[in-house]
């Protein structure tokens, strides 16, 4: 089947607002686990993990954190303005735009803009002792995607990061229901995060704590990092009845050519993404080398990276996880690059075949989104019988809800 032709009305289920987790647990790794092991379900807690998991497993994670990307603000005349940081403007990969100091360019959602009469807003924060940061906000012309918006500062040493950890507002998915409190600043952000860019966290990765750490270490359990930066796009529902209506979002990733040569080396060991996001950036180096191999187009970093599309209009002839990762890592040598940077748009829902791993962590997903048509793609499982299950045994669901392990 076609997925262009999938009918939304299909990936569908009723959640109950109250299943709905507003708030995390107490303890991150006291969430539930289910577990579908080719099809089998049963129930654990996410502190068993290290137990559950295939012997010589590498996990990968997303090493993505999560922006305090909201900035609120009021207009001249006192009306309530919210200005969500989306992306950087004009191409500039989120590190670099991290960085920047004095001014920067975003595109950015603008909550209240009909009542932002005037282009330009000062804010001032406090920093240490007498000094003080002031942030000028400009709104510039509408994009495709949402306002670009310029933002200058002073002091000008002040990186853009600095500036958003004073300025900005963790950015809580719109279903919680409520505004960001101080525990959100350390609980919606996994223990690993480290590279600065998304708007939204990956949200698997929440439940890991130091102790599952350790235990995984113990258990001999390999670990790898890719960071893909979450846009707010993750959270847009498919509208069109059929899957041919959605354009799939673009998220920008880095991998490092250190993290592709030990997924080469890892051989046919068991791979397990954790999250979809992990999911997708491993997915989308098998089909950077497929085009690779094929000689799809030029060869350079923005013509190989994976359109919404590519998957199931491609043909990759038998070509197997390690000669993809192979075909990655020489392209990146011969170009004497140590990283693969690029947007990733891959859309991953049935018939797709899972190409990179053999598992997967994940939470449980709002109906008929793109979430739930990766989940329904995943092979030996039922997408169904597993939320199925997790509703009959309160489970909680969304961002800080519980967790599900796939193993096929």
């Amino acid at each position: 089947m076609n997925p262009r032709e999938l009918k939304i009305s299909d990936f569908t289920y009723e959640l109950p607002v109250q299943r709905i987790a507003r708030y995390p647990l107490p303890d991150r790794d006291r969430s539930k686990l289910l577990v579908s092991r080719k099809g089998r379900i049963s129930d654990h807690f996410f502190y068993e993990l290290p137990s559950l998991l295939p012997e010589n497993s590498l996990l990968v994670f997303n090493n993505s954190k999560v922006l305090p990307a909201r900035i609120r603000f009021q207009s001249e005349n006192g009306k309530a303005i919210e200005v969500f940081c989306l992306e950087p403007a004009n191409g500039i990969d989120q590190g670099r735009a991290m960085g920047l100091q004095g001014k920067a360019w975003w595109i950015c959602l603008i909550g209240g803009n009909r009542k932002w009469k005037s282009g330009r807003a000062v804010l001032r924060f406090q920093l240490e002792a007498s000094e003080e940061l002031e942030l000028q906000i400009r709104r510039k012309e509408m994009t495709d995607e949402g306002f670009l918006v310029e933002f200058e500062w002073a002091p000008s040493h002040l990186s853009f990061a600095d500036v958003l950890e004073m300025a900005g507002i963790v950015p809580l998915p719109p279903y919680l229901g409520r505004d960001a409190e101080e525990s959100d600043k350390i609980r919606y952000q996994t223990i690993y995060a480290r590279e600065e860019g998304s708007v939204a966290a990956p949200t698997a990765g929440l439940h890991f704590s130091d102790a599952v750490m350790k235990g995984l270490k113990e258990q001999a359990i390999d670990f790898a990092s890719v960071t893909l930066h979450v846009g707010a796009g993750t959270f847009r529902p498919v509208m069109s009845e059929e899957l041919a209506g959605h354009t799939m979002h673009h998220e920008w990733m880095e991998i490092s050519l250190e993290v592709l040569k030990k997924l080469l080396n890892h051989g046919e060991k068991p791979v397990i993404a954790v999250g979809t996001t992990s999911m997708r950036s491993l997915e989308s180096i098998y089909w950077m080398g497929v085009k690779i191999i094929k000689g799809k187009g030029e060869l350079h970093m923005e013509a190989l990276c994976p359109g919404q599309w590519d998957p199931y209009e491609m043909d990759a002839g038998g070509i197997g996880r390690r000669e993809a990762l192979k075909a990655v890592i020489e392209f990146l040598e011969s170009k004497e690059q140590k990283f693969l940077r690029c947007k990733t748009q891959i859309l991953i829902a049935p018939p797709y075949r899972v190409k990179m791993i053999n598992g997967l962590i994940s939470n449980f997903h709002q109906p008929g989104s793109t979430l739930l048509l990766l989940v329904a793609a995943l092979p030996d499982s039922s997408w169904q019988a597993v939320y199925d299950h997790a509703l009959n045994n309160n489970y909680r669901f969304l961002s800080y809800g519980d967790s599900s392990l796939f193993l096929f």
